[in-house]
C-alpha cells in the first residue's frame, strides 16, 4: 500500500495537469470568436480542430477526462472537482458551459467567414 502523503501528492498532480489541460482547451474555445471577429479564420479553425480532437478523446472515454480516471485511483472523494481545481459549479456544469461557448463562437466564427466571402 503506498504512502498516504505520497499518495496525495500524487493527486495534487494529477488535477494540477488536468486543470492546466482544461485551461487550454477552454482558451481554445473563448479565442475562436476573438480570431473569427478579427477574420483569422484559418486560426480559428486550427482551434477548433483541436477542440474537436479533444471532444473525439472525451467521446471515446464514455464523455469523462482519462484524467479523471487517474485522480480516482488516488481518492475516495467524487465531488464534481475532485479530479480538477475548479469551483465544484463549474465542474458540474463543465461541458455545458464550454460546449455552448463552443457551439456559439464556432457559428459566429462560421457567420463571419460566410460574410467576409459574400463582401468580396
Amino acid at each position: 500500500m503506498q504512502n498516504p502523503i505520497k499518495r496525495s501528492n500524487v493527486l495534487r498532480l494529477v488535477k494540477l495537469i488536468h486543470t492546466m489541460i482544461w485551461a487550454f482547451f477552454a482558451g481554445c474555445i473563448l479565442a475562436i470568436p476573438i480570431y473569427g471577429h478579427m477574420g483569422r479564420f484559418f486560426i480559428s479553425g486550427v482551434l477548433g480542430g483541436i477542440v474537436m480532437l479533444e471532444v473525439f478523446i472525451l467521446t471515446i472515454n464514455r464523455f469523462q477526462c482519462p484524467l479523471s480516471n487517474i485522480a480516482a485511483r488516488y481518492t475516495e472523494n467524487r465531488k464534481e472537482n475532485y479530479d480538477i481545481y475548479l469551483p465544484v459549479w463549474l465542474a458540474k456544469r463543465n461541458k455545458q458551459v464550454f460546449g455552448g461557448l463552443f457551439l456559439v463562437g464556432s457559428l459566429y466564427t462560421l457567420f463571419r467567414w460566410v460574410a467576409s466571402h459574400n463582401a468580396t
